[in-house]
């Protein structure tokens, strides 16, 4: 045995230590290694990967790999067995960082001596009990607390090689890991960590004697890390008692008439049972608290001990009224209610809607405007000063029961302002049904009047004088040349006037380098504001060049 080292030396403090055992709670903790451990957990466990070779269902092994092991692989490119055989399929990962997690912060003040804690109560256990002698006797129920200490969160990231033969194999496994992102990989007993899968990348080996398929991936997951304890050899948790009884009690004195002797022998005889009580009566007993509670009348609410402290070591008795008796049978009298809906009877009356019928007995006088968005009946005689209506029908009905606007033909009647008719119009029997706006006089209609901005625009589209179609002849050279056959204007051919032969190319001649060039050869194409010359190059003999000068005398608009 080993000589325990000096009381000063010690890092260790046995103040902070005490026993747990046979405890269900346990000090948790969280290390790299249980980090590590749920990623294997996972593939074997969840995304459980496998190939089908040679009809048989093969499953994936997956291993972690040491630093020495890592490097063999990136040097070779592949694993291999004790058997120097390489190994297919196989799954290799190992973690490149750590990081700590700046999202969720946490300062402990002191590494040491952390101040950061998340505190739970345990329900029920042995010495938390609550039955009916506990009761009696004025036991509490003995409540347990725990402070966890909170972890400290961290980012790890890892990489990962799969090896298969085929391509069809390790689409298999891609596609479980892929629907694996988000997912949280690791033991459901233990702890589970949220996975993040980065973009896969295609590494196939292919060489004379050996064709490997080769992916690499990585992985980060968002962990937290809980060592067994700190520097100073804490426990992760730590637990708490609450006391089973509490108890007040006031010092008596109380006197005994009678005189004790020594050695048990008395001068008077006492009687055979005395009792000297501490126990104090209900009025010595009381408990003042170091705040006092106030109570303060608001607002509609008096108290009849308004503003009185009071800190248990006298009785306040406060009565609660308000201003006036609101029960159902008396009359309640408000200067004004403000609220969100008023019910009376069936009738709903909110904002500005009333919702039901409601029946009006007296008068009803409106200094603002009334809108009724239904039927109005008036049994009455209905008297206005001045009458605007807008319909989409309506009758006038005389008392006579006649409907005519007017008695007879002769009758003058005039209108100030507009008139709006929907329908047909009729004039001496004759039907008008609209007054059309169409310049191009298209619909042939027998029952429409035009007007005179239709009429103008159909004689100026229309009526061309034809000496002045037959006078044009404008100039106008190519802007663009397109080898081997095509030329280009910025021009626009004339339309020929109604009874005239249509502008074709005859009504114009052409040009090239100051030289005829022959109209059998030649056909012209309008796109738009763009006039083309096309060139039959067989027939003209040459082909067009870019530096060519091509010009049009002919029919153009100007």
């Amino acid at each position: 045995m080993s000589k325990p080292l000096p009381r000063k030396q010690r890092v260790l403090n046995r103040g902070y230590l005490y026993s747990r055992s046979g405890e269900d709670i346990k000090n948790p903790e969280v290390t790299l290694i249980d980090i590590d451990s749920s990623i294997l957990f996972y593939f074997e466990n969840v995304i459980q990967p496998s190939i089908e070779e040679n009809g048989e269902n093969i499953k994936v092994p997956i291993m972690y790999a040491s630093p020495e092991r890592w490097s063999a692989i990136k040097n070779k490119g592949f694993l291999r067995d004790k058997k120097r055989q390489i190994i297919t399929p196989v799954i290799v990962y190992r973690r490149t960082s750590i990081t700590k997690d700046d999202t969720i912060p946490q300062d402990k003040l002191d590494a040491n001596n952390p101040h950061m804690f998340y505190t739970f109560e345990k329900k029920f256990s042995q010495v938390n009990k609550y039955d009916k002698f506990s009761t009696q006797i004025g036991l509490l129920p003995q409540r347990e607390y725990y402070n966890v200490m909170m972890p400290d969160y961290v980012t790890v990231s890892y990489d990962f090689i799969i090896w298969t033969s085929y391509i069809e194999q390790m689409n298999k496994i891609v596609e479980k890991v892929v629907y694996s992102d988000g997912a949280y990989w690791g033991d459901p007993e233990k702890m589970k960590f949220r996975s993040s899968v980065e973009s896969f990348e295609d590494a196939t080996e292919i060489s004379d004697t050996e064709r490997l398929v080769r992916t690499n991936f990585s992985v980060t997951l968002r962990g937290y890390l809980l060592p067994k304890g700190n520097f100073d050899h804490r426990s992760t948790t730590q637990k708490f008692l609450t006391p089973k009884k509490v108890i007040f009690g006031t010092e008596t004195v109380d006197s005994i008439t009678k005189n004790i002797g020594k050695s048990g022998q008395f001068q008077e005889e006492l009687p055979e049972e005395t009792s000297i009580s501490s126990v104090p009566s209900v009025g010595d007993l009381g408990v003042t608290t170091t705040n006092p509670l106030v109570l303060s009348s608001g607002t509609g609410v008096n108290l009849s001990a308004d503003g009185i402290e009071f800190n248990g070591a006298s009785r306040v008795e406060q009565i609660i009224s308000i201003g006036q008796d609101v029960s159902p049978t008396s009359n309640v009298v408000f200067n004004s209610v403000s609220a969100s809906s008023l019910l009376l009877g069936s009738t709903t009356f909110k904002d500005s809607q009333i919702t039901g019928s409601i029946s009006i007995l007296g008068s009803l006088t409106t200094t603002d405007n009334l809108t009724i968005n239904g039927n109005t009946t008036v049994d009455g005689t209905l008297t206005v000063r001045e009458l605007h209506t807008e319909f989409v029908s309506s009758s006038i009905i005389f008392a006579s029961g006649s409907t005519q606007f007017g008695d007879t033909s002769d009758d003058l009647h005039e209108f100030s302002g507009s008139v709006s008719i929907s329908g047909s119009l009729s004039l001496n029997n004759y039907s008008v049904t609209e007054i059309s706006d169409d310049n191009t006089l298209s619909d042939s209609s027998a029952t429409a009047l035009v007007t005179e901005n239709a009429v103008k625009g159909y004689v100026n589209t229309n009526v061309i004088e034809p000496n002045t179609y037959l006078r044009k002849q404008i100039f106008k050279t190519s802007n663009s040349i397109t080898p081997p056959s095509t030329a280009s204007f910025n021009a626009v051919s004339a339309s020929a006037p109604t009874g005239m032969t249509t502008t074709s190319k005859n009504d114009f001649i052409f040009f090239i380098n100051g030289q005829y060039m022959e109209h059998d050869a030649l056909d012209i194409q309008q796109a738009g504001s763009t006039f083309h010359l096309i060139v039959n190059n067989d027939s003209i003999g040459y082909d067009l060049e870019t530096d060519d000068e091509i010009l049009a005398i002919g029919k153009f608009d100007s």
